[in-house]
């Protein structure tokens, strides 16, 4: 399903001038706050009608300013999931669920309440008030009650700003799940780059109204100029891998990657369970030659295909690992100690212990296979 959104739109001082094309599962809006993402959601959830512009869902339009054309809100068939949960306090779990179903007729709802409640792992809670229930677990019925709506799209404004790390640890699993086992569009708006580089398929990158970049994650996340200042030190590369064995003797997974097998600290997943990665540039170290005598587990052999400039004695290092692409932030005084040049075989080195949880997308836990 693609999602085409071309918009101007003016709101007091502040003017939005966005366009992109996503045909991804999941497509993050991404950038700081003020950059532009609560109005272009809003924009295509009908919210607001915007001064110029067009938006399609799948081929279906639902604004063509030229055309004369806006589809109402509740005409659009949007589920929408806030950064609060907005829950009914005096409905149980599954009331609240049941309530989606209500504004879809009957012909075109697609969405099975059994199958969502097990999607989302929520069938232990269905008979709980709201007040019971935890920041994650109230997001999860919130998601649940948009997807019995039976949306052709489904968007999510920051839907973990208001949790603690630990509860989303808890719910960033089941929004794999959705991504991943749903043929639902999701657009998510996010200003973290652990959340963005963790579930996107595709990123639009976006700063005083406009989109600066846009396309699949891992091309978009490496764009380290492009990054908020405050999260610049969260970029890095983005590998999706699958897990090829686990070494119990040290508590390691080894993961398959086309850079190479990566060791992460042992994850409660089956063998050949796919793993998203990311390895923030400042984690990554270079070697000309193969170290030896080295606690790094974690060694790729490479060749460098992009040197540039990074914030002030840093230059950002891309090294082409086989196919897939690790950036290194050094300083240029390393840079002249190794004279690094493009072309050259290098080591890109990462310790296992930079691969905590925010570094790595493990979906839900299960038996690990051996």
């Amino acid at each position: 399903m693609t999602v085409l959104v071309d918009i101007n739109h003016r709101l007091g001082a502040f003017a939005t001038d966005a366009s992109f094309e996503s045909a991804g599962r999941l497509t993050a809006l991404f950038g700081p706050s003020g950059s532009g993402k609560s109005t272009l959601i809003n924009v295509i959830a009908g919210l607001i009608r915007p001064d110029k512009g067009r938006i399609e869902v799948d081929g279906r339009v639902l604004v063509d300013t030229r055309a004369g054309i806006f589809v109402p809100k509740h005409k659009r068939r949007i589920g929408m999931v806030f950064q609060d949960a907005r829950l009914f306090p005096h409905m149980s779990v599954g009331g609240n669920l049941r309530y989606g179903r209500w504004f879809t007729p009957a012909a075109e709802r697609y969405a099975d309440l059994d199958s969502v409640v097990d999607l989302l792992g929520m069938g232990p809670l269905m008979d709980r008030r709201p007040a019971k229930l935890s920041g994650g677990e109230k997001q999860r019925v919130a998601i649940g009650r948009a997807l019995l709506a039976s949306p052709r799209l489904l968007l999510m404004d920051e839907p973990l700003a208001s949790l603690d790390e630990a509860r989303k640890a808890e719910i960033l699993p089941y929004i794999e799940r959705l991504r991943d086992e749903t043929k639902i569009p999701i657009v998510y708006v996010s200003h973290s780059v652990a959340e963005v580089a963790r579930l996107a398929s595709d990123v639009v990158m976006l700063a005083q109204g406009k989109v600066l970049a846009s396309g699949p994650t891992e091309a978009v996340m490496q764009r380290l100029d492009l990054l908020p200042a405050e999260e610049r030190g969260e970029g890095g590369a983005v590998l999706d891998t699958k897990v090829l064995r686990h070494d119990e003797a040290f508590g390691m997974t080894v993961l398959a990657s086309a850079a190479g097998e990566i060791r992460v600290p042992r994850l409660a997943l089956m063998v050949g369970a796919p793993v998203r990665i990311r390895i923030r540039a400042r984690d990554v170290m270079i070697a000309t030659e193969r170290p030896v005598g080295l606690s790094a587990l974690n060694i790729l052999l490479g060749t460098i295909v992009a040197i540039s400039p990074g914030e002030g004695p840093t230059v950002e290092v891309g090294i082409d690992c086989n196919g897939a692409t690790v950036l290194a932030r050094i300083t240029e005084q390393s840079r002249h100690a190794l004279a690094l040049r493009l072309g050259g075989q290098v080591f890109a080195v990462i310790k296992t212990v930079s691969f905590d949880r925010a570094n790595t997308g493990a979906g839900l836990p299960v038996e690990a296979d051996g």
